[in-house]
């Protein structure tokens, strides 16, 4: 084992420990916040996020629109996961900009942000994978990189029931149903629609919305990244990979 993979096992144990651990008490106080916060935004914007991240969603199960990138092979762990960084790194860039335009135009705009950035989150997790060596033509890996997005953008609770499932991957991806169409899109559009709401709505404000936009995108696609490496680094320690 190479100092690196052993480092890469320590982080891996330490990201564990934070999936199964159980919610705080800032966790409750933040939800109460986001309930009381959206009671002020009027339904025609919820309902208008909620039908953009509906149909993104979608659209990564069905394939539309999205051009996958040739699986890596060959190489060791070390120089995928410095391939993997330089990908999270572009997207942190273009997410920050797209959040800090789009967060100066108020509500309008801000609703724009939402398909935006979902499309960029989805399409860095196409490259993560194909990095990791993984071909997402394969719908089941679609559906395991829909899983790693439920892991990041979840609450407490459905995350360990995220969790509990790809921790053992090999076994559950068999009992896939061979009908796409039979993945439960509707739970992970709604709390990805919860988990992020305090934060993007209060990018709708004018004047602050632009910073906050560029802030708040910039670490959801840090958060990504960092659980995308994670949940692959497990699944190779899985497959034998990356042993102990």
């Amino acid at each position: 084992m190479s100092p690196y993979e052993a480092q890469a096992l320590y982080e891996l144990r330490r990201w564990q420990h934070e999936m199964l651990r159980n919610p705080g008490m800032f966790n409750a106080l933040a939800h109460k916040a986001q309930v009381k916060l959206n009671s002020y935004i009027p339904e025609r914007v919820h309902q208008a996020i909620t039908t953009a991240i509906k149909q993104m969603i979608r659209g990564v199960l069905f394939g539309a629109g999205y051009i996958s990138a040739k699986p890596v092979d060959g190489l060791p762990l070390e120089m995928r996961e410095t391939m993997v960084r330089e990908r999270v790194r572009y997207y942190q860039q273009a997410a920050a900009a797209e959040g800090g335009v789009t967060g100066a135009g108020g509500i309008l705009l801000g609703l724009v942000d939402f398909p935006l950035l979902l499309g960029l989150k989805l399409k860095l997790l196409y490259d993560i994978s194909a990095v990791y060596g993984y071909d997402v033509k394969d719908y089941r890996e679609r559906v395991y990189l829909l899983h790693i997005f439920e892991l990041a953008f979840s609450s407490h609770e459905h995350r360990r029931k995220v969790y509990r499932h790809i921790a053992d991957w090999e076994a559950q991806q068999v009992l896939l149903p061979e009908d796409i169409n039979a993945f439960d899109w509707r739970s992970l559009q709604q709390e990805y629609r919860d988990y992020i709401d305090l934060a993007k709505m209060a990018q709708m404000i004018p004047v602050i919305g632009a910073p906050i936009g560029a802030v708040v995108n910039y670490r959801l696609i840090t958060k990504l990244g960092e659980t995308a490496m994670n949940a692959y680094r497990m699944r190779w320690r899985e497959q034998g990979l990356l042993q102990e």
